[in-house]
């Protein structure tokens, strides 16, 4: 569904069946590049054992409207999606979030902190930007593609790269990220849905929030990831008056939701029940 509360039409995915706002909910926030169909693994688990699911495409994602200023940083990204969740999810249970999506759902949880009970941030703390600057075209994986070419001559040429960019993914599931964040031009050619980034400062002071974050939060990382360190780990574990454990999901980079999709359904249902 789109929802155009404020003149800039955000996308969201309710799980695939009719959405009621007065059941229990799940909100999914993606990262950088993505859509809402990263989480459909999740979705449709969580879905099945009676959970409404809301996944949201940030500005400049997916089906939702670009900002004019290209700054998709996380303040400005929890901003435009404060009204949807309050919306269609005023009351929910959980808020989980991945990379961007999950500095994104932490502003959330510090600027509206009713509307988030529960928080996951997926592989991401405060630092990400910084060890972002400081990691390898491999070691970022398919985030390095914001920096490349936007423009191929055809679907099977941008899968070919982002295979190459994620060797040990699966190529099947990296050909569904690719679907669904490409669209086919008028000329034959394709490109991506994202749009490209060009302003940092949203990105700017996000260590400042930590330690307003009072929310009951769980740090999800991936054993093989370089967007997390332990360092960072514990800063985040001592400066958050909310936190409360973190897991570290094996043979998994950056992207866990794809990378170990059935191990994350098994932290959010622990979250859930607990």
């Amino acid at each position: 569904m789109f929802i155009d509360l404020h003149g800039a039409p955000l996308y969201a995915y309710t799980g695939g069946r009719p959405f009621d706002p007065a059941q229990p909910t799940v909100v999914f926030i993606h990262g950088v590049l993505n859509d809402h169909s990263v989480w459909i693994l999740q979705s449709r688990a969580l879905a099945h054992h009676g959970w409404n699911v809301l996944a949201i495409d940030l500005p400049g994602h997916g089906r939702s409207a670009w900002r004019e200023d290209g700054d998709y940083g996380p303040k400005l990204n929890a901003i435009a999606i404060e009204p949807v969740v309050h919306e269609l999810a005023p009351d929910a249970d959980l808020v989980v979030g991945m990379s961007l999506g999950g500095l994104t759902a932490m502003r959330l949880a510090v600027t509206a902190p009713e509307l988030v009970r529960k928080l996951v941030m997926v592989d991401v703390t405060p630092s990400a930007p910084e060890r972002h600057e400081q990691m390898t075209k491999a070691q970022m994986g398919t985030v390095a593609l914001v920096q490349g070419d936007r423009t191929f001559g055809s679907f099977a040429d941008m899968l070919d790269v982002t295979v190459a960019a994620a060797p040990h993914r699966d190529r099947n599931s990296l050909r569904r990220g690719v679907f669904h964040n490409s669209k086919q031009l008028d000329d034959g050619s394709w490109t991506w849905r994202y749009d490209s980034f060009r302003k940092g400062e949203g990105f700017e002071g996000l260590w400042d929030d930590v330690p307003n974050l009072t929310t009951p939060t769980t740090l999800v990382r991936g054993a093989k990831s370089f967007f997390v360190n332990d360092e960072d780990a514990a800063e985040f574990a001592r400066s958050a008056p909310g936190f409360q454990t973190v897991h570290i999901v094996a043979d998994s980079g950056h992207s866990v939701q794809g990378d170990q999709p059935r191990a994350l359904v098994e932290i959010l249902n622990g979250v859930l029940a607990g």
